[in-house]
């Protein structure tokens, strides 16, 4: 049985975590290169999904009408078999892409730089999140 309050200490060959990182560096790339052509690929396809589900809606009578000095609430009874509304891709921002790719880039080098064969964990605890 494990106990608590130990820290394990784990050695991963440098080599491995440069050509992680070097792969994460390239998909951080090509992510922010397509965020555009995905938000206009989702946008066409939720155009298409509310218009299917406003045409469901509208065939159904509504359940209570409610009307109030300028203004007036409609309610229905929403289908059951509705499908499902597609879901928005991650969009990132420009300095966000920068930070990040700046990040993993000067990790890169500083591991290129070392001379260990293996890297302890603390090393590369805060570029873990890149992995």
């Amino acid at each position: 049985m494990a106990r608590h309050g130990k820290t394990v200490n784990v050695k991963v060959p440098r080599k491995k975590i440069i050509a992680a990182l070097e792969k994460a560096l390239q998909k951080l790339n090509t992510d922010y290169a397509n965020q555009g052509k995905l938000q206009a690929a989702y946008e066409a396809e939720y155009k298409k999904w509310s218009a299917l589900v406003y045409k469901k809606i509208q065939l159904t009578k509504p359940t209570d009408i409610v009307v109030r000095y300028h203004n007036v609430a409609v309610s229905f009874d929403v289908p059951k078999n509705l499908p499902e509304e597609p879901k928005q891709p991650a969009t990132m921002h420009e300095w966000q892409y920068k930070e990040n790719k700046e990040e993993i880039e000067n990790a890169i080098r500083v591991l290129n730089m070392c001379e260990d064969e293996f890297i302890a964990t603390g090393t590369y605890g805060s570029i873990t999140k890149y992995l």
